[in-house]
């Protein structure tokens, strides 16, 4: 740029002037950064019409008026607020009539905005481009008369060609603002989806938003159908999270904006009915409703303190963050809500365990003629198998040993329905066939669809150390007798699945020593990672191999072995064992 000339310089000659033209041409083209752009034309200006006050205002269509966007001079606080309607004042009356206005003494022209007191000469010269209003130049002087006609011909000459440059700038800002938003959206998408805890995603949002539209106050209520509100999850006003009533739909700017589902723009919060009072200071608001699937979920909102703070654009930008912002909030509500279900299931479970440990023997009774070992585990929080051992004086005893059908919650409250009829039943029918038929007379009297249950009873006689067993589906236990393996077989069907049934007894004469294994389809059917079975075979291995422990660490050593055999496959049943030794 060239070096300052002196105040009030005149151009003596054409081409000095043509120079200084060229000069300001430079300086305005060689930039598309505004801020820059506006510090330069100040410059141009101050070289050739000193002031002690200078503005440029530029035209904001939205508000219908001109703001302050570069000054010196001016106080901060009017820069920051003032807004000049078109037609009000020297700048606002160029502005719309789109010539400049020169004032020698401003205390006598009723059409002076006084900001200062001391100004007495104004000149205000309107920035023209393609015939489009781009905003204008002002300049005050402590001084009567302190600008000329050739003054204002000069600012005009000047205004002339900086319009189109000041034009152009606003064009890239707006449209970098564009690209840097549609990159920021695509981020903030990426981000949102990635948040599944619904407070921190809240959090988030408003995080980000901000980085994109500047707000007073933010908040994000959800739509409670129950009710017919809109529930505030999530509200922060200047920076301080606040708690909010809630507001029925319709009801409200944010309410209004749910039942029609279509954003809500409001310029000045005190002449727009349906605004609800929250706080005193807030101008213009901005609802975005948060639609999934043709449904408001909830609404986004925002406020200023300013009026008529939200653009057309900015509303535009919200609406396609929307969205996403609704279906990573759903989401992140369906998985809070699983969260909570899944909380009370788990204590609902943890109470059913407490039963299960009341139902099933977790240490193994002391029986006439027999030692017991028993280890369970359940493939899900509770096991649908089932055991029970009731003693008949000093010499008898039924054993039973069943498999609810299924997993988890439904077969074990099957099963618990069956050890309770067990416990009924069993003191009052000794013949294990006999009390077979009527469990399942029983069950069916209270029949569950798809349940049932696999049971072996035995009947144990302490003296004659002889088994009578019947059986209902389940796999026949497995004896162990020096060096062999012995696997009774009888047959039958499931107890709670078909009325008119009969079992089947037969006897097992026992000698001391032998090692009988009752054990679950969750042992023998334990795949590896080849998806072969554990099977009889290896059972019996660990059988031949630890017959001589006692019951419960021959039922530890069962339990390792499958272990060690299933490693790297997921457990997919119950596995119980129960093992009986013969003194």
């Amino acid at each position: 740029m060239a070096a300052p000339r002196k105040n009030k310089v005149r151009f003596a000659e054409r081409a000095e002037l043509l120079d200084f033209l060229l000069e300001v041409a430079n300086a305005t083209q060689d930039t598309l950064d505004l801020d820059r752009l506006l510090a330069n034309v100040a410059e141009i200006v101050k070289e050739v019409l000193p002031s002690q006050i200078f503005a440029i205002l530029l035209y904001n269509d939205r508000e219908k008026g001109l703001r302050i966007r570069y000054s010196i001079g001016h106080r901060e606080e009017v820069v920051k607020n003032l807004l000049v309607p078109l037609g009000e004042g020297i700048t606002g009356i160029a502005a719309k009539t789109k010539q400049p206005i020169l004032v020698g003494d401003v205390s006598t022209d009723p059409r002076y905005l006084s900001v200062f007191d001391a100004v007495r000469t104004e000149l205000a010269v309107p920035m023209i481009a393609r015939g489009k209003l781009v905003g204008v130049i002002d300049i005050q002087s402590t001084k009567l008369n302190a600008f000329s006609d050739y003054d204002r011909t000069l600012l005009q000459l000047i205004a002339s060609r900086v319009a189109i440059a000041i034009e152009n700038a606003r064009l890239y800002r707006r449209v970098d603002r564009q690209n840097r938003t549609l990159k920021t959206l695509s981020r903030l998408s990426t981000e949102f989806s990635s948040i599944l805890d619904l407070d921190e995603l809240l959090q988030k949002i408003a995080t980000l938003v901000r980085d994109l539209i500047n707000y007073d106050a933010f908040s994000i209520l959800l739509v409670d159908q129950e009710s017919k509100a809109l529930r505030h999850r999530f509200s922060i006003r200047y920076d301080e999270q606040v708690e909010l009533d809630n507001i029925p739909l319709g009801k409200g700017v944010t309410g209004a904006a749910a039942e029609s589902r279509q954003p809500i723009r409001v310029d000045d919060t005190r002449i727009d009915p349906r605004y609800i009072a929250s706080h005193p200071s807030i101008r213009s608001e901005v609802a975005i409703p948060l639609v999934l699937q043709d449904r408001a979920v909830g609404v986004m909102d925002l406020e200023s303190m300013r009026i008529g703070y939200y653009s057309e654009d900015q509303v535009r930008t919200l609406s396609l963050l929307a969205p996403q912002i609704a279906s990573s909030v759903e989401n992140a509500r369906l998985y809070e809500e699983l969260a909570q279900r899944e909380l009370r299931m788990e204590t609902d479970l943890k109470a059913a365990r407490k039963v299960q440990s009341v139902l099933l023997p977790a240490e193994a009774p002391e029986l006439p003629g027999l030692e017991i070992g028993i280890k369970m585990r359940a493939a899900r929080e509770i096991s649908g198998d089932l055991y029970d051992f009731f003693e008949y004086g000093s010499e008898h005893a039924v054993i039973a040993f069943g498999d609810s059908s299924g997993k988890g919650p439904a077969a074990a409250l099957y099963g618990a329905l069956v050890s309770g009829l067990l416990r009924t039943m069993a003191p009052r029918r000794r013949g294990p066939a006999l009390l077979l038929q009527s469990l399942n007379e029983v069950l069916l009297e209270r029949r569950v669809d798809a349940q049932y249950v696999t049971l072996t009873i035995l009947l144990w006689h302490a003296s004659s150390r002889r088994i009578i067993m019947a059986n209902a589906g389940a796999i026949t236990p497995m004896i162990y007798r020096r060096g062999e393996i012995l696997q009774p077989t009888i047959d039958g069907t499931p107890i709670g699945l078909l009325e008119n049934r009969e079992y089947d007894e037969i006897p097992i004469d026992t000698e001391p020593g032998d090692v009988i294994a009752l054990y679950s389809d969750g042992i023998h059917d334990g795949p590896n990672t080849e998806g072969e079975e554990y099977g009889d075979e290896r059972l019996a291995e660990v059988l031949k191999c630890t017959s001589h422990l006692p019951p419960k660490e021959i039922a530890e050593a069962v339990f390792a072995s499958h272990e060690a055999y299933t490693a790297g496959t997921k457990m997919f049943d119950d596995q119980t064992v129960v093992i009986l030794k013969v003194i």
